[in-house]
């Protein structure tokens, strides 16, 4: 029987707006209690059956289709519900149409964060259609098979929707910002904010895009590039440990 722990599927969403100079990012920052720790990273979480429960409800991606943008065989709507999911749930920003919704969308929000609330209940009930044709994928990261707790984790990016604002939840987040992602980065290497390595290397593919309209089209053109599954390694340098990635010096199978 292996040893390595289970990496768990999950979705995060990359929120973007315009700004008055590069694009800003909605960024949260996790309690310390999580399994982060007191870290800055990008709303989202783990699937769970729910987010099976409401294919009807994605709107144009079908199943065939996500399962090829994500390069899965078979449940690729899961991640585009959880993505949504968590995101509103996380930072009150849902992609979908609200106003066809006729309840008070934060009650609804803390009824999910507590667990009152079912996701697949709420978007029935509602009919509501799921943007799911907003979201661009266009990172995988997995956490390193040495960790405990492991993620399978697909990034999506998606554009600030009109009129809703972003907010964080009280509860496993402590803290939020809109920030660019150079400032974010510049942010870490100042020690002023802890960020987990995909984080930083999300950061730096984002900050080189320096209008809204210029990131949004390298996200969306992502998936006909293709994305490759990024699997770290926890390597040995010099007597210390070091993240190596594949293809990289010391990376496990890779020659010197």
């Amino acid at each position: 029987m292996s040893d390595i722990a289970y990496a768990r599927p999950s979705s995060t969403v990359v929120l973007v707006r315009a700004a008055a100079a590069d694009p800003e990012l909605f960024m949260v920052r996790r309690h310390e209690r999580s399994s982060f720790g007191a870290a800055y990273a990008f709303p989202g979480g783990v699937l769970d059956s729910d987010d099976a429960a409401v294919h009807e409800f994605c709107s144009c991606v079908g199943e065939l289709e996500a399962n090829a943008h994500l390069g899965v065989r078979a449940n690729g709507l899961d991640y585009y519900s959880a993505a949504i999911r968590e995101l509103f749930e996380e930072s009150g920003v849902l992609l979908a149409d609200i106003d066809q919704v006729d309840e008070d969308l934060g009650a609804v929000r803390d009824g999910l964060n507590c667990g009152a609330e079912d996701w697949s209940d709420f978007v029935t009930r509602n009919q509501l259609q799921l943007h799911c044709d907003e979201l661009f994928y266009f990172s995988h990261w997995i956490t390193p098979q040495v960790m405990k707790q492991r993620y399978s984790t697909r990034f999506f990016l998606a554009e600030m929707p009109a009129g809703q604002q972003a907010s964080h939840c009280g509860g496993e987040l402590t803290n939020s910002r809109w920030i660019t992602a150079h400032d974010m980065l510049e942010a870490g290497r100042a020690g002023k904010a802890d960020l987990h390595f995909p984080t930083i290397k999300t950061l730096e593919s984002i900050a080189r895009h320096k209008t809204l309209d210029e990131l949004v089209e390298w996200a969306r053109s992502c998936v006909g590039w293709g994305v490759t599954s990024m699997l770290p390694a926890v390597v040995i340098r010099d007597g210390e440990k070091h993240i190596a990635l594949p293809g990289e010096k010391d990376y496990p199978g890779v020659k010197s």
